[in-house]
């Protein structure tokens, strides 16, 4: 039987040996269109290509490119586990014509490839075409044979490709397999074309016309063919089977989880199994390009994806974490073709334990809640939209894990209830929703690109060099030239200048244009995959100074800025391998920033770091600057740099050949470099020219995400310089010696404690021997006690207040102003008296004077306090008055 790996690779060999150029699936995050959240089929990585926006070295490809439905317009997950054939996560075979050949090559190689190569039976195939491509069902006839009967005219949109209102569009024609008439169902078009019996394969896409504005379409200068081939699907057929989750893509991880559960894989859970495999794929992937689970945009989606995962494992039986257990059967099966998977293997299990572990602990508790309001609901009701909110906000229940489990309890949810409640939230995630893609990607820069070529970085090796001034930039289009006062973006075929990227910015300097003219270069960008766009602005106040296209120019960068930005730089490596090393595997970068006075470095681990951690950091990052060894930078394939286990951030786009970075020396026991990073920045040439590092501060980012920032270099040697000028300034205030700041300190605060308990001392036994009021008076066989205290806390009245009783039983009340022109007051009665009056009734009689509210604590001792200290008199005579009536 041939695997669905063998299925991969004998389509894309099929294509190599026709001249295609494999290219490698493009990360599912994408890079080129703004209105997609994920890559959901294989033509997006060519998308530019297609609307001749982009050009390439080579007219056809092949691919095979990671996909991801769960989220946005294209949106599966409700089905997944249900069907036979939905996924969040699947892949799609392709092969591309940019303008190359048309319908009769992409016919031909599709019926060669199905019936020559995979041997599918010719009579188990049907094709459909558009309606009006009378084209395509000729070249059916004549290159597969098939008779009328079984190529399938659709006059729908089914079979009409659009890439929006506007652009390319043109029909398509689809293969379909036919399982035979023992499997229900019909043909496509048919009623009962949602059977299982005819299952779709591959469409070829021809893109034939060009739509415009108006209505009108023209027929395209250079048509083209976009193809896509499910591998699930065609594993399904070629295996023998009908559903795709009883195929060797998915078996082994439904395998895997039987026997950890103790379920079997094809018993009454046979569902959640499927749930759990194919959400296993899904969130491993995403992991594995830097999606963190969170609670808006892509990270959202992952959290929804997980969740019902491990819902689905709960239902299974497993009490403990079940999905991090399953990744290695999930990477031993894919990790062979996506090494992302392999290289992300500890981050991958860490994240998934770690969001299992944290949904555990709400899931028994939102399903209770859920089964109480069951009980509740009439026959037939839907769950109520307020507790569906509830169990989103409270439990982290994504609206369609609560609908997936009324599933199976025969309920609804009133979804319209809960849109109402989650309008706001909703509002806030779209606005924070911008979508993605190279800002690069505007068709201006693409036609500078296309004309002028990618800009010649010599940044490398040098920090001065003359250039070529190509194309000048203001306002979004192109100038012949720019002049004082204007801000604009210059290209020059070469350029000394590092354009931000990677997380370090730019370089500076300054450009010498013909006639004196001097041009400061304030920021670099990269536009269009390789433009180099220098932000610069002529100094002087000089009218006449101009610069034009076309003129000879000195690009310099400034040497300084340059210096501290390599330290930082290489530091951010050091402290990377540090890090893992200290704290475990599962250390992988999530961000960074690389400035010339500081560096900022985020990465995935789930607890903050022990000052042991920090200390234990910084020693061995600085152990490695002290060893003063080159730092060594090779270009080489990318396969080459993976192998030699070069850490890489899998989601960035690399070219097949990168630029490799080693640092740290040799480390003995892996026979490899210390730190060794693709990188395409700028480092120092030997760690010692690093100088000195030192961690600023290490804080939480999101969950799971840690911040560490720090300081190198210069910047490292001031920050001590200035904790240096903050110590002798301590030391001399104290008249101490530096070392001897932290001994003086304690004394001069143990001496400060037992002077303000000294004072409190004093003062208490002040207001208990009578100063600050009028003389004690009788009510009764009670002693009334009346003061003002000044200076006193009002912690510090209960104390005397107590002493006031123990001499004179009966009513004491104190009160005091603070500094800031506050009140407080104390009262306190002896508990012979408890029978006739209370502390806090008497303080509550104070309260109005002193602006408070009210007052609080026990019969015998109660207190308050307001804004108003004026009022401190009024509040002890009030409490004259309420003592005097009550015991009279």
């Amino acid at each position: 039987m041939i695997s669905g790996n063998q299925i991969r690779s004998e389509f894309l060999n099929f294509f190599k040996e026709r001249d295609h150029e494999i290219v490698d699936s493009s990360p599912i995050v994408p890079r080129n269109d703004p209105t997609l959240m994920f890559v959901n089929s294989g033509m997006v990585q060519f998308k530019n290509v297609f609307t001749g926006v982009e050009t390439r070295p080579y007219s056809r490809a092949a691919s095979s490119q990671k996909c991801v439905r769960a989220g946005g317009k294209h949106n599966d997950l409700d089905n997944v586990g249900y069907t036979a054939r939905h996924h969040t996560f699947f892949e799609m075979l392709g092969n591309f014509s940019f303008g190359d050949y048309f319908k009769d090559v992409a016919i031909e190689q599709a019926w060669t490839l199905s019936t020559k190569v995979f041997g599918l039976p010719p009579e188990k195939l049907l094709v459909t075409v558009h309606a009006s491509d009378d084209e395509a069902a000729a070249l059916w006839r004549k290159i597969a044979g098939l008779p009328e009967e079984r190529i399938i005219r659709i006059n729908s949109d089914d079979n009409w490709w659009r890439m929006g209102d506007t652009g390319p569009n043109g029909p398509c024609t689809e293969l379909f397999y036919d399982h035979g008439p023992e499997v229900p169902g019909g043909p496509p078009g048919s009623p009962d074309e949602d059977g299982d019996r005819f299952v779709e394969f591959w469409n070829l896409v021809f893109m034939q016309y060009e739509t415009h504005e108006d209505g009108s379409s023209t027929p395209l200068p250079r048509p083209s063919v976009d193809t896509g081939m499910g591998l699930e699907r065609m594993t399904t057929i070629l295996q023998g089977v009908h559903n795709n989750y009883d195929t060797d893509l998915f078996q082994p991880i439904i395998r895997a989880c039987a026997e950890l559960t103790g379920q079997a894989p094809d018993g009454p859970m046979v569902v959640s199994h499927r749930v759990v495999a194919d959400h296993l794929r899904c969130a491993a992937f995403l992991i594995a390009e830097g999606v963190l689970p969170s609670n808006e945009g892509r990270g959202y989606v992952l959290r929804r994806i997980m969740r019902r995962g491990m819902r689905h494992a709960h239902m299974l039986g497993a009490r403990e974490p079940l999905l991090h257990r399953l990744a290695p059967a999930l990477i031993d099966l894919m990790g062979g073709h996506y090494v992302e998977l392999r290289a992300a293997e500890p981050l991958i299990r860490e994240t998934l334990r770690a969001e299992e572990e944290r949904f555990k602990a709400l899931l028994e508790r939102g399903l209770r809640l859920l089964d109480a309001e069951l009980e509740r609901l009439d026959p037939g009701a839907p769950l109520p939209g307020e507790t569906a909110f509830k169990l989103y906000d409270t439990y982290g229940f994504p609206l369609d894990l609560t609908q997936d489990i009324l599933r199976g309890k025969g309920a609804q949810v009133d979804v319209a209830g809960y849109e109402a409640a989650m309008a706001a939230q909703k509002a806030a995630a779209r606005a924070a929703w911008a979508g993605t893609g190279d800002a690069g990607a505007q068709k201006l820069w693409f036609d500078i690109r296309d004309r002028v070529g990618p800009t010649e970085f010599l940044g490398y090796q040098s920090l001065e060099a003359s250039g070529r001034v190509l194309a000048l930039v203001r306002d979004g289009a192109e100038v012949a030239h720019a002049a004082i006062g204007e801000t604009f973006e210059l290209v020059a075929n070469q350029t000394p200048f590092y354009a931000e990227q990677g997380g370090q910015a730019a370089d500076r300097g300054v450009i010498e244009a013909p006639g004196g003219v001097r041009i400061e270069v304030l920021d670099v960008q990269k536009r269009a995959d390789g433009v180099f766009a220098h932000l610069c602005r002529i100094a002087g106040d000089d009218a006449a100074h101009v610069v034009n296209v076309g003129d000879t120019i000195t690009l310099r960068v400034d040497p300084a800025r340059r210096a501290a930005l390599c330290a930082h730089h290489s530091a951010t490596h050091l402290l990377h391998e540090a890090l893992r090393r200290r704290l475990g595997d599962h250390v992988a970068q999530k961000g960074s920033l690389v400035e010339a006075d500081r560096l900022r470095f985020d990465i995935s681990h789930g607890k903050p770091l022990t000052p042991e951690d920090v200390a234990a950091v910084e020693r061995e990052v600085n152990a490695r600057i002290r060893a003063c060894t080159p730092v060594e930078t090779r270009v080489m394939p990318l396969d080459e740099a993976r192998e030699s286990g070069a850490r890489a951030l899998f989601g960035e786009k690399y070219g097949d050949e990168v630029r490799v970075v080693s640092m740290g020396g040799r480390d003995p026991g892996q026979n490899r470099p210390w730190s060794i990073e693709l990188c395409g920045g700028t480092h120092v040439a030997n760690t010692g020219q690093i100088g000195f590092f030192k961690i600023l501060r290490e804080e939480g980012l999101a969950a799971g995400v840690r911040r560490v920032e720090a300081v190198a270099h210069e910047a490292a040697e001031a920050h001590v310089a200035r904790l240096d000028r903050i110590v002798s300034g301590a030391a001399a205030t104290l008249h101490a010696q530096p070392d001897e700041i932290e001994a003086r300190l304690s004394a001069l605060l143990a001496e400060r404690r037992a002077l303000e308990n000294e004072l409190s001392e004093t003062r208490r036994k002040l207001a208990a021997g009578g100063a600050g009021g009028a003389p004690a008076r009788k009510l009764g066989e009670a002693t009334l006690t009346l003061r003002v205290v000044e200076g006193m806390a009002p912690r510090e009245l209960k104390a005397a207040a107590d002493e006031i009783l123990a001499a004179a039983p009966g009513v004491a009340a104190l009160a005091t102003r603070s500094d800031d022109g506050k009140g407080s007051i104390v009262v306190a009665v002896s508990r012979d008296f408890l029978d006739k009056v209370d502390a806090v009734t008497l303080v509550r009689a104070a309260a109005p004077h002193l602006g408070a509210k009210g007052g609080g604590g026990r019969p015998e001792m109660a207190q308050t306090g307001g804004p108003d200290g004026a009022g401190v008199e009024a509040a002890l005579k009030a409490v004259e008055e309420a003592a005097a009536a009550a015991l009279g």
